[in-house]
């Protein structure tokens, strides 16, 4: 039996080149933008879902795009190292069951409000502009079912307080 020139490792690479080049075609065009209409769902800095939630009390509601995080890990890096966060956006860490909850803001860069919010999703209390890079630890007052944190003075300046409704 005669072989060609080609070894079966150059006719390997050229089948392997040529399903690159079939499935490139398939691919949509790079100059492509996406949607407008489409809503983000993943943050471009975290790669963390992105939700929508409200803060609802005694004047309008408010309305927010957090990221949700949700693992062990998620949970542990937080909001560390961001040097910047949109006016209404934030970060919710909710709990698989209630707890009482302790932060901090180690690496933190920005100031935050965090608020703690119990089980039936009212604001139980508010630890406002926490200080970056501060490791004292801030308490919830009563078991927590979620954390949401936001820019630091956020909740004064839209006149959240404890006793609000929280949905996501």
């Amino acid at each position: 039996m005669r072989r060609s020139g080609k070894s079966g490792w150059g006719r390997l690479a050229l089948c392997g080149l040529a399903m690159v080049s079939i499935v490139g075609g398939c691919s949509p065009a790079v100059s492509e933008a996406p949607s407008q209409t489409r809503a983000v769902t993943v943050h471009p800095e975290s790669g963390l879902k992105v939700i929508p939630l409200t803060v609802s009390g005694k004047d309008k509601p408010h309305h927010f795009r957090v990221e949700l995080a949700r693992s062990r890990m998620e949970q542990a890096k937080g909001l560390m190292f961001r040097t910047a966060m949109g006016a209404d956006e934030g970060m919710l860490f909710p709990f698989d069951k209630p707890r009482a909850a302790a932060f901090w803001m180690r690496n933190t860069v920005i100031p935050l409000d965090i608020v703690f919010i119990g089980a039936d999703r009212r604001i139980l209390n508010i630890a406002e502009n926490a200080v970056p890079y501060s490791e004292d630890e801030i308490l919830s007052e009563g078991e927590a079912a979620a954390v949401l944190e936001l820019n630091g003075g956020r909740t004064a300046q839209l006149g959240i307080r404890a006793g609000d409704k929280v949905q996501w």
